[in-house]
């Protein structure tokens, strides 16, 4: 099948590609190459992509009019994946008009280009963030998502309520999903366990907020890859639930769907792992928790498994020491550039 996927050169885009080139699908990937973080480590990953046959790489900003519009009209996709946005939660604080343009405009844009070009799945990345002030645990796509705390999270569901709208106006099969702290080779610099080997191999002091009571519910890039792998096949259609964890829509072929393990780990824990994996020991400067942060992630898997029959399942005894093994291989060094 033909595959459009937006944020190719980022961290997830540019793993789901390389899935979907490697069953031998053909990807046009699109990407803004925004310098949010090193563009240096976003060509390394167009280049790994570039080696492999069938892959189109397209590079523009979503949000200028009428520009994704055209590229579905050249690749006439057989399905969309959209997860390209303005990442980052505390960056939000400092920058919100960077998520208005990018996670609701960019998305609007999106929109309309699969309006115009229709295709067999939509599918739009969303974030655990979503949950926001809620307090129940674990998170369940059911929960109400009316106390966003930053505006990376209010973009996002505003993506989600937008994905909707669409899904139902113009039936167009959709599927969004909410990513739960995804980890991994390749990873984004920006990220707690990247800026954590970062310094602790540049013998810098490591900032761990709340404490180190904070606990995130870790997902590792391939256990996230193949549970969208798996959803792409299963475009929600109306009266047609799965279970009574669906949350099928009555109005519209639209599904909300977490992805996640829905086992936390303290970022102590998270630590204590890394600091063997990379044989040193952090110093750790306790902080409390900043504006927009959350306290505990923890994510209902039920809809997930009933979909598809898949939970992720990788430990972080696994997963960090894979993402070490790749960072000393690709910057050759003990320790990396700053983002």
């Amino acid at each position: 099948m033909r595959f459009l996927v937006t944020g190719t050169a980022g961290f997830i885009g540019f793993h789901l590609a390389r899935r979907l080139l490697a069953a031998g699908h053909a990807v046009t990937g699109i990407d803004g190459m925004t310098d949010y973080y090193d563009v240096a480590l976003k060509e390394a990953r167009l280049a790994e992509l570039a080696a492999l046959p069938d892959f189109t790489a397209r590079r523009f900003m979503l949000e200028e009019p009428g520009a994704f519009a055209v590229a579905m009209a050249e690749a006439r996709p057989d399905i969309v994946l959209h997860l390209a946005a303005q990442a980052g939660v505390r960056y939000s604080l400092e920058n919100p008009g960077a998520y208005v343009a990018s996670n609701m405009v960019g998305t609007y844009e999106v929109l309309e280009g699969v309006r115009l070009h229709p295709v067999r799945h939509f599918l739009f990345a969303s974030t655990s963030s979503a949950y926001g002030g809620n307090r129940a645990v674990p998170f369940r796509e059911t929960d109400a998502t009316a106390s966003p705390l930053t505006i990376y999270a209010a973009s996002k569901i505003a993506g989600e309520a937008m994905a909707h709208a669409y899904a139902h106006v113009w039936g167009v099969p959709t599927t969004a999903f909410r990513f739960f702290t995804v980890y991994g080779p390749w990873g984004r610099p920006d990220m707690a366990l990247y800026l954590f080997t970062r310094r602790i191999l540049a013998g810098e002091p490591v900032e761990v907020y709340a404490h180190g009571r904070a606990e995130r519910d870790f997902t590792y890039i391939d256990d996230l890859i193949e549970s969208i792998w798996r959803l792409t096949a299963l475009p929600p259609a109306v009266g047609a639930p799965v279970s009574a964890a669906d949350t099928l829509s009555p109005v519209a072929p639209y599904r909300l769907v977490n992805i996640g393990a829905g086992r936390p780990v303290s970022v102590s824990a998270m630590l204590d792992v890394l600091e063997a994996a990379l044989g040193r020991r952090a110093e750790r400067l306790l902080k409390p928790l900043p504006p927009g942060d959350l306290v505990r992630t923890v994510a209902s898997a039920d809809l997930l498994r009933d979909l598809t029959g898949y939970v992720p399942a990788t430990p972080i005894e696994v997963g960090i020491p894979a993402f070490v093994a790749w960072y000393r291989k690709h910057y050759g060094e003990e320790a990396a550039p700053a983002p």
